[in-house]
């Protein structure tokens, strides 16, 4: 495995594709709601991302080895729907949850995140799902400093997943990003403290856990006995949540590069932290 140490102008291209990214989910907010196609919500962004912040979508004919090209800018997973939900003609509807996950290429490189919405009032269980999937993911977060290892996010995460009565989706991971849509390292959302590889400054990667509000198995969505090559659902068909952020680990602890006006703001246990980082936003 080889991770790759971005320099200071690399650094700097990523913080404007991360904010890029978070800009694009600030411009879809106000449409996100009741009545509204996941296709209308991807012409959108599409639009914004390429005649407004003049990037590219990182997704749109993506194709890695074993899957057919992605057909849309973004996607779309709705209430059972893991990840990667292509976006189409179902519209939005009262209590839905949706993640719309986005990543912007601006002048070659890739800012990566997502978030979850809440149509209309929503179920306490479902916006409790989705609050808790925010705070897992910050608990991951608050853990990148020099020196830790990448099985202490993976731990904390699981941890407090689980002490809150859910599951974690161990299939898909977040990983590190830059001049590449997917590199090194794999970043996993479960396992054991004082693991896996050394972090150091200057590395990038997402932090995306998913997690379910029932078992943490998982399936291909199959409608009619087709599969889109794309679409995973959670096998008992609960709910499932996910936020992502691109971190950077500095040389003193991290800096979040998908941040923006619209950014909903870290939890109060991550406050004190984020102030640190501050003096370290020139790394």
């Amino acid at each position: 495995m080889t991770i790759i140490i971005k320099n200071a102008a690399a650094i700097a291209g990523m913080r404007t594709a991360g904010r890029l990214g978070s800009e694009v989910l600030d411009m879809l907010t106000p449409f996100v709601k009741a009545g509204v196609t996941t296709g209308e919500i991807d012409r959108l962004a599409h639009d914004h991302m390429v005649n407004v912040q003049g990037g590219i979508p990182a997704t749109l004919n993506y194709q890695p080895n074993g899957y057919p090209p992605y057909p849309a800018s973004l996607c779309t997973s709705i209430n059972d729907e893991v990840c990667h939900g292509i976006p189409n003609s179902r519209v939005l509807k009262n209590g839905d949850i949706v993640n719309i996950d986005v990543t912007v290429i601006k002048d070659g490189w890739h800012g990566d995140n997502s978030r979850m919405f809440v149509i209309g009032e929503g179920s306490i269980a479902a916006k409790r799902l989705c609050s808790v999937t925010f705070d897992a993911m910050w608990r991951g977060i608050v853990k990148v400093k020099p020196g830790a290892r990448f099985g202490d996010i993976g731990h904390a995460i699981q941890t407090f997943a689980e002490n809150q009565g859910f599951t974690v989706v161990r299939e898909f991971c977040g990983h590190g990003v830059g001049a590449k849509f997917h590199e090194d390292p794999q970043v996993l959302h479960y396992g054991r403290p004082g693991t896996l590889e050394v972090m150091e400054p200057g590395m990038i990667f997402t932090i995306e856990p998913m997690i379910n509000a029932g078992k943490r198995e998982i399936k291909e969505d199959r409608k009619a006995g087709q599969y889109d090559g794309w679409t995973i659902v959670t096998k008992d068909r609960s709910l499932s949540a996910q936020w992502e952020h691109t971190v950077l680990v500095t040389e003193t602890g991290y800096e979040v590069l998908t941040l923006s006006a619209g950014s909903p703001a870290a939890p109060a246990f991550v406050q004190p932290q984020v102030a640190l980082q501050s003096s370290a936003a020139s790394v």
